[in-house]
């Protein structure tokens, strides 16, 4: 595999707008992995991914998509279902799906990852890089540590958005969320 490739966990096209440009100007050659058993309902999931490989296809980057399993999240994050956002249940968000991108890095042979996810202000980009590096060490993948929310990072993306004309969600993604 190239030196440059690294495989990015994304969990929309919104959040990975900004962020392939970033990757692009710092030499990276970015895979994308939807990996996101998270988003509540399945049809949410479904247009998340669709807006996300419309925008991949424009910009010419691969995209691998896994099939969607609620409730593997669920059982995952089973006890935390009332804790407040950014508190154990997203921690335990983080880790479920950084742990399958580093496992998925791991088998496609690519020695880097990163994460989409610190694009969003409502999350915090240190227990994301916390999750992320745990979960890189258990396969032996560097986690780079991307703060894309810096610089404006959260607005750039929502322009590229609108600019595009992509779906935009009111929340996070899963059930506990939308409340």
């Amino acid at each position: 595999m190239p030196e440059n490739k690294i495989l990015v966990h994304a969990c929309c096209g919104v959040c990975f707008s900004y962020p392939l440009i970033l990757l692009k100007n710092a030499g990276f050659e970015p895979v994308v992995y939807y990996i996101n058993d998270n988003i509540y309902p399945e049809d949410e999931f479904i247009r998340r991914f669709n807006e996300l490989e419309k925008y991949c296809n424009v910009n010419n980057v691969q995209l691998i998509k896994e099939e969607y399993n609620h409730k593997d999240y669920l059982e995952f994050v089973k006890g935390l279902e009332e804790e407040p956002e950014k508190g154990k249940r997203c921690h335990k968000c983080f880790y479920y799906r950084l742990e399958k991108t580093a496992k998925k890095a791991l088998e496609l042979k690519i020695d880097k990852m990163t994460t989409t996810l610190s694009v969003s202000p409502h999350k915090v980009s240190k227990d994301i890089f916390e999750f992320g590096n745990m979960a890189s060490k258990k396969y032996n993948i560097e986690f780079l540590e991307f703060d894309f929310k810096k610089k404006d990072g959260y607005k750039m993306s929502c322009k590229i958005a609108y600019d595009f004309g992509m779906y935009r969600q009111n929340y996070c993604g899963c059930e506990f969320s939308i409340r």
